[in-house]
C-alpha cells in the first residue's frame, strides 16, 4: 500500500527525552537553522499551505516536533537552530534536548538537513552535519531557495555546500525549492524508501 502523505497530523511537542515516541516506526528527522525554510520544505512535501507552522515564535525552537504520516512513518522537525535572539538558557536546553534525541540511536531512521543554497554554510551548520554524521545514519542535504539562484550558479553553490559540510560522496545534495517545487520528487522519493523500508 503507496503512503498516504495527505494523511498527516501533528502527534506531539517534545520537550524532553521522555517525550520522544519509541513505537519503532521510521522517524525521519529535519533539522535547519531558523530561517532556513524547513517549515516551508515541510509543507511542499505533504502539499499542505500551513501544516508545519511558518515562522512560528522561536520559543518553539527549544521542542522536538512530531508528526505522524500515514500511521506510516514520524516527520521529526528538529529545532532550528542559530537563532540570536534566544536566551543562552534556551539555547543550552535546546543543545541538552538535541543530545539527548541523537544519543538514542533507535530514534532516527533518515537524516535531512536543510540549507540555502544561495549561502556558504555557517558553523552552525557543520555543526550539525557533524551530529548527522556521528549518528552513523543515512542523512542528505537539502539545498532549499533554488529559486532565488541563477542557473549558473546552481552547481558551484552545491560544490560549496558538500565541501564546506565535508560530506561524503554517498551523501546526497538535493537542490530544491519549497516555492516552486524543484527537487520535490527526489526527496519523497528519498524518504519513502527509508520510511518504508522499515514498514
Amino acid at each position: 500500500m503507496p503512503i498516504n502523505l495527505q494523511k498527516a497530523e501533528f502527534v506531539r511537542s517534545a520537550a524532553k527525552a521522555s517525550d520522544f515516541p519509541r513505537d519503532r516506526l521510521a522517524q525521519v528527522a529535519f533539522a535547519g537553522r531558523s530561517n532556513v525554510g524547513k517549515s516551508s520544505v515541510i509543507n511542499r512535501l505533504l502539499n499542505r499551505k500551513n501544516f508545519a507552522r511558518v515562522g512560528a515564535a522561536p520559543g518553539k525552537t527549544t521542542h522536538i516536533n512530531y508528526f505522524l504520516i500515514d500511521s506510516a512513518f514520524y516527520l521529526v522537525d528538529l529545532p532550528g537552530y542559530g537563532y540570536a535572539r534566544v536566551s543562552m538558557a534556551e539555547k543550552q536546553r535546546w543543545g541538552r534536548l538535541m543530545e539527548e534525541w541523537f544519543a538514542d540511536n533507535s530514534l532516527m531512521t533518515l537524516g535531512l538537513m536543510i540549507v540555502d543554497s544561495r549561502h556558504k554554510p555557517t558553523a552552525d551548520d557543520c555543526t550539525m552535519a557533524q551530529w548527522f554524521k556521528n549518528s552513523g545514519k543515512p542523512f542528505a542535504v537539502v539545498a532549499n531557495k533554488l529559486d532565488k539562484l541563477r542557473k549558473s550558479d546552481i552547481e558551484p553553490n552545491l560544490a560549496r555546500i558538500r565541501e564546506t559540510l565535508e560530506l561524503d560522496g554517498d551523501v546526497k545534495v538535493i537542490p530544491f525549492s519549497a516555492e516552486k517545487g524543484d527537487g520535490k520528487q527526489e526527496l519523497l522519493n528519498l524518504i519513502l524508501d527509508h520510511a518504508e523500508g522499515l514498514a
